[in-house]
């Protein structure tokens, strides 16, 4: 699961594009507890959620111009331009230039070799989120791809990715993890799109997992707060309950609740 002690290549900040975030702010309150900061008047509107004062998760207001409401995921790098070059060399596609952040870091926002889009955060002031792996904060990402083979290449030269397989139930899973820290720093998976219609459907992207106290409790609070269930909540043997949500205006997130690890 993701912790808080980053390296390059690993998760280290999240946000979410929406129309009405005045709504967002009110729905993942009562999703998670999570309040909503201002990150001043030169941010463009942009925030901070907080949970009891950690940051977990930054946000803003989006126009259709700027693409589907949607959740992205930033992964640590140390030179945002170099990565964003090596982006391009694997045939994925540079969306926002690498650009400094009011001295917090460096952004950019590229895109795979199958079009999905992920972040880019070159820490500065800002090292990422002050929280993971726990209740209200992210734990786990998953990449729904077209082509497994072809996604893992494309990671392993931008972002010094590896994989590694994992038995699962029917099958296996592929777990992705930074090279520095190898297996033992798993923070997400690659799931192959034909093998999820919902997701076959939706096409490719970068799927959150929010960690939650109860999961049938959470998606009884996104429904009546206007969300969708994208997926029921259901037990994965070893892994945890799970449910894939979506909120009012459509980013598609993830809720689990852990199960206990097992004890080496």
């Amino acid at each position: 699961m993701l912790t808080t002690r980053f390296v390059d290549g690993a998760p280290n900040w999240i946000d979410v594009g929406t129309p009405d975030i005045d709504g967002a702010r009110s729905f993942y309150a009562a999703l998670f507890g999570w309040q909503f900061r201002s990150a001043g008047p030169d941010a463009g509107g942009y925030g901070f959620f907080q949970l009891d004062g950690r940051t977990v998760a930054g946000g803003m207001q989006t126009t259709a111009e700027q693409g589907p409401p949607a959740w992205t995921v930033y992964f640590q790098c140390s030179d945002a331009e170099a990565t964003a070059k090596a982006a391009e060399q694997a045939h994925g596609r540079v969306l926002v230039r690498p650009m400094d952040v009011m001295g917090e870091g460096h952004m950019a926002i590229l895109a795979d070799q199958a079009g999905v889009p992920f972040g880019l955060w070159q820490p500065g002031r800002i090292r990422g989120v002050d929280l993971a792996g726990d209740p209200g904060s992210l734990c786990w990402v998953e990449l729904y791809t077209p082509d497994i083979a072809a996604a893992a290449a494309f990671y392993y030269k931008v972002l010094g990715l590896e994989t590694s397989a994992a038995p699962f139930p029917g099958g296996t899973y592929t777990c992705v993890n930074p090279a520095e820290g190898g297996e033992d720093a798993i923070f997400g998976g690659v799931v192959p799109l034909s093998d999820d219609p919902i997701e076959a459907e939706a096409g490719p992207y970068w799927l959150p997992y929010f960690e939650v106290e109860d999961a049938d409790v959470t998606v009884a609070r996104a429904l009546e707060r206007g969300g969708t269930v994208r997926r029921a909540a259901a037990d994965v043997p070893g892994v945890g309950r799970i449910a894939r949500l979506a909120d009012p205006y459509g980013a598609r997130f993830a809720v689990i609740k852990s199960a206990p690890q097992q004890q080496a």
